[in-house]
């Protein structure tokens, strides 16, 4: 059958996902079966939707399709590209707080991190008034200038992040063109090429699951649990985001506070993240934080309390009944270097110890009412994203 090799791989990825060492307990296995089922969305339709003479922008996680611990706050755009070619990206600015480019040389595997070959944000190109840009990559020499950038030999994907430091906010367009193709249809395909794109599925697949449950030992899980890392530049050469990581270990009658300053950067956010590196329910849940989102106390710093019972408050950013997970702060379109000062202090308490942690209680309280508009807000930002 010409599908055998896909069923072959998502029989494989089962196997991996069913093995994996860190479950604990069923959720984590069904959690595990519903990141399989995205991952198979995802590598089927980038296999078919990917023309290498045609490239198009394909997003290959969201609310639906995750991976890499995907940031609640950022639309992910990539598009494979040829280091000998010239391309031409063309768009308009949205509203969102930040829209930046990286081109990477290779793919993220369980051996290795792609090299980075460029990163940079809007604030390095030329914008017209009404938002409109134009972007070139390709061989060279580079022009940066007049938005020209060098596609160095191996260069293979393009990436491109739009950050919501607000989900009241609004993406922008993008499309991306080759130029010795513009105006002409990539051929139809044959039987070849329909097998070919079915293992091209299977191997991305098997590779995605091998790769996202590797990169956490990289990272992680060497770090001592419930404590978090001062800000450091992001691995993978992200310009301008700055990032502390940790991983929690917590029961269900503790709660972790996390303290951090109101930061000057355009972009501040927090979340949680399962075990198999993906984010969160962030939809119906809150289970991260931003600028915009997060309460600030009266002395410039955010409090935020990660617990899976609910303690009443502003800032509860929930668990979902995990035990243990990832966390993840990251700081963007930053203009200057983070110290020590910048970053978060992590500390587990008893759970009913949580209100004499906090030293502006009286602010930080929600009612139940108050908490469904907080999360009707989430749902209705991430519907209007139309990423369903």
């Amino acid at each position: 059958m010409l599908t055998d090799p896909l069923t072959s791989a998502i029989t494989e990825a089962e196997k991996l996902v069913a093995t994996a060492p860190h479950i604990r307990t069923e959720q984590d296995l069904i959690e595990g079966y519903r990141y399989l089922a995205g991952g198979i969305a995802a590598c089927v339709h980038s296999a078919w939707a990917v023309e290498a003479p045609h490239p198009t922008f394909v997003t290959g996680t969201g609310p639906y399709t995750k991976m890499g611990l995907d940031n609640p706050d950022t639309l992910y755009w990539g598009a494979r590209i040829r280091d000998d070619a010239e391309y031409v990206v063309t768009g308009r600015r949205g509203t969102t707080c930040d829209l930046s480019f990286q081109v990477l040389a290779g793919n993220y595997t369980d051996a290795q991190v792609p090299g980075n070959v460029t990163a940079f944000d809007d604030r390095e190109l030329h914008v017209a008034d009404d938002g409109t840009f134009e972007v070139r990559f390709g061989p060279g020499p580079a022009d940066p200038g007049n938005n020209y950038f060098t596609l160095t030999p191996g260069s293979s994907q393009l990436v491109v992040r739009e950050v919501y430091s607000d989900w009241s906010q609004r993406r922008g367009t993008l499309r991306i063109d080759r130029l010795d193709t513009l105006g002409t249809p990539p051929p139809e395909p044959t039987h070849d090429d329909a097998a070919a794109r079915y293992r091209r599925a299977g191997k991305a697949l098997v590779s995605r699951v091998q790769t996202w449950l590797q990169f956490p030992q990289w990272f992680y899980l060497d770090l001592p649990v419930n404590t978090v890392t001062a800000p450091r530049p992001t691995p993978g050469g992200l310009a301008t985001q700055y990032s502390s990581v940790g991983h929690f270990e917590l029961g269900d009658d503790e709660a972790m506070i996390l303290t951090v300053p109101a930061s000057d950067a355009p972009y501040q956010g927090f979340q949680l993240g399962s075990l198999w590196y993906i984010s969160l329910d962030y939809v119906h849940h809150q289970t991260s934080l931003n600028n915009a989102q997060a309460q600030v106390d009266p002395d410039g710093m955010i409090r935020m309390v990660v617990s899976a019972r609910d303690p009443g408050i502003a800032n509860w950013v929930e668990t979902l009944g995990r035990s243990h997970g990832f966390l993840q702060f990251r700081w963007q379109r930053l203009a200057r270097e983070l110290t020590v000062a910048d970053g978060p202090t992590a500390e587990v308490i008893p759970f009913d110890d949580v209100p004499a942690a906090l030293p502006f209680l009286d602010r930080n309280r929600v009612t139940p009412e108050q908490w469904a508009t907080r999360i009707a807000a989430r749902q209705t930002a991430i519907a209007d994203r139309m990423l369903g």
